[in-house]
């Protein structure tokens, strides 16, 4: 059966900086009436002792391993099984770099627990080390280690940090250049596209894979990036840009992208691919690039590529896969890391298609108790031997950005529902334990590093976003705040009024707003103000942007 594109209307060529469809509602305008208080307290201290229970049973058991093993109390050194499906070239002397520490880092920080903030950063300050005789994924150890180490160092020196100037002397942004050296050896291909797997201690191994894939390739953006901004040292961000830009040139006539590639030739291997595993972050990294580093190049690729994604992907609330030459459908298949879609539609403004896809996603949680990794749409049925959940946080970040963008309480509802089902199915007397088969609830002996870093930190958010009050970020694929800062930009977007986006009645709401999310705490900014506000009726549209100096 053939994908039937909803009807889209392409934007027109001027940039917009955070401009949100939204529609009127109260709900929209003013914080969630309909969720007291009291109720936001208690769920708040819920979140945070789910936390608490993940963290402290990692710190008693596993740490300075990599991650918690919550069924038998102890550690598992999982940096180098991470996207090492096959368990391959596994180090024989490798103790594990505090992978779990280093991703709490930042969600310590959010809950505002500075002492064991500043107590975790001396001590990798102390005995982190990247000499390891150790194969990692360079996808995963970017957004994961570089990532963590470059978003606490810019929270230990931000200006309301309470961290002694004398205590803490930008240890963590040394050990991110450190790791950000190591990761160039991988870059070192005809074709500029780096090698998914590095050695940390000798780079590239002799006959290493040439295989990588789209988010492999393309989703080092942000991290790399932003260390060169923090150091001053160019060579990693030419070195992701170049990456990037020789990915994308590898489109097809559609702007549509495979799965995985072979660095050295520069040839697609798989063609089918979707929003999910694989391509999921690449998409991510083009919006938020040019969100915090203000490029026109980044928006131009984002927006072909979404347009692509809308035309060729979209059928209804759900996203298939398919081939990049022709645009017909390959897999009609929902994946768990899907559900981050309706946020980063929040991020662009697309809300009326992102509430849409959110509710589908939130029924499967509802009709499992949580989300299976990969469900058959055309079949009706799970997947038959992908029926885990590791404790993803994809569907709570999308929840997360839809609150703030809409303030309806339904959101938080939502919220609750999933907390509800982590302490009933996930949480044991170690930890939080993913879940083998959803069909039965079979827990594994598995405490994932992002569950503190991304599913935790999202739920509190939810719940409390005081964090984010006068501060301006933007997050990673891994949770990890990084700062939108004027000085990070070639240049801010223009003005920018949007013809149409996706059209959906939702909710039985009167009708649209055209709203900038900077209202919203989020996407504040000290370098964008409104020119003029419209309200006309029951219509109000904001009408402009302007950078103020």
């Amino acid at each position: 059966m053939a994908a039937v594109p909803p009807k889209f209307f392409p934007l027109t060529r001027k940039r917009a900086f955070f401009v949100s469809l939204l529609l009127l509602s109260p709900a929209f305008l003013w914080p969630a009436a309909g969720y007291g208080d009291a109720r936001r307290r208690y769920m708040k201290e819920k979140v945070r002792k789910m936390f608490y229970h993940a963290y402290d049973n990692y710190m008693a058991y596993a740490f300075p391993h990599d991650e918690l093993k919550p069924l038998s109390s102890t550690y598992t050194d999982s940096l180098s099984e991470l996207g090492n499906l096959k368990l391959e070239h596994l180090p024989q002397n490798y103790h594990g770099s505090a992978l779990t520490l280093i991703e709490s880092l930042t969600s310590l920080a959010v809950l505002g627990n500075n002492t064991e903030f500043e107590k975790g950063i001396l001590w990798l300050a102390d005995n982190l080390t990247f000499e390891v005789d150790a194969r990692v994924s360079l996808f995963e150890c970017n957004i994961r280690v570089l990532g963590g180490l470059l978003s606490a160092h810019v929270l230990a020196t931000d200006s309301s940090s309470i961290l002694e100037r004398s205590t803490y002397k930008n240890q963590l942004l040394v050990l991110a250049e450190d790791l950000g050296k190591r990761f160039l050896r991988a870059f070192d291909t005809p074709t500029g596209l780096p090698y998914a797997w590095i050695n940390l201690k000798y780079g590239v191994m002799e006959n290493e894979t040439t295989e990588t894939s789209t988010s492999g390739c393309g989703s080092l953006i942000l991290e790399m990036g932003a260390l060169s901004r923090l150091t001053g040292n160019y060579q990693y961000e030419n070195a992701a840009l170049h990456a990037l830009r020789r990915l994308w040139s590898m489109r097809s006539s559609l702007n549509l992208l495979g799965t995985t590639l072979d660095v050295i030739t520069g040839k697609w291997i798989e063609y089918s691919s979707g929003i999910g595993a694989g391509v999921d972050s690449f998409y991510e990294y083009l919006l938020k690039a040019y969100i915090l580093f203000g490029s026109d190049e980044f928006w131009d690729m984002f927006h072909s590529a979404y347009l692509a994604v809308q035309k060729y992907f979209r059928h209804g609330p759900w996203y298939h896969e398919a081939d990049m030459r022709s645009g017909k459908a390959t897999y009609w298949q929902l994946t768990s890391l899907q559900a981050f879609w309706p946020g980063l539609q929040i991020l662009v403004g697309d809300v009326a298609a992102a509430n849409v896809s959110h509710r589908e996603f939130y029924d499967i949680w509802r009709r499992f108790g949580v989300l299976p990794e990969r469900y058959l749409l055309d079949r009706d049925m799970l997947h038959p031997t992908e029926r885990y959940y590791p404790l993803r946080p994809e569907l709570a970040e999308s929840t997360f950005y839809l609150y703030e963008a809409t303030k309806d309480p339904w959101y938080m509802e939502v919220g609750e529902s999933i907390v509800d089902s982590l302490n009933r199915y996930t949480k044991v007397k170690g930890g939080f334990a993913s879940i083998r088969d959803v069909t039965t609830m079979q827990p594994e002996d598995h405490q994932h590093s992002f569950f503190l870093s991304e599913t935790c930190k999202y739920l509190y958010l939810l719940y409390d976003d005081t964090f984010l009050a006068g501060r301006n970020y933007i997050f990673t694929t891994e949770g990890h705040p990084l700062p939108i800062r004027s000085s990070w930009h070639e240049k801010l977007p223009g003005s920018y009024i949007p013809e149409n986006w996706t059209t959906v009645k939702l909710l039985s709401l009167r009708c649209f707003i055209l709203s900038v999310l900077l209202s919203s705490r989020i996407f504040r900014s000290s370098n964008i103000k409104l020119i003029r506000i419209q309200v006309c009726g029951s219509f109000i549209s904001i009408v402009g942007l302007k950078h103020s100096p």
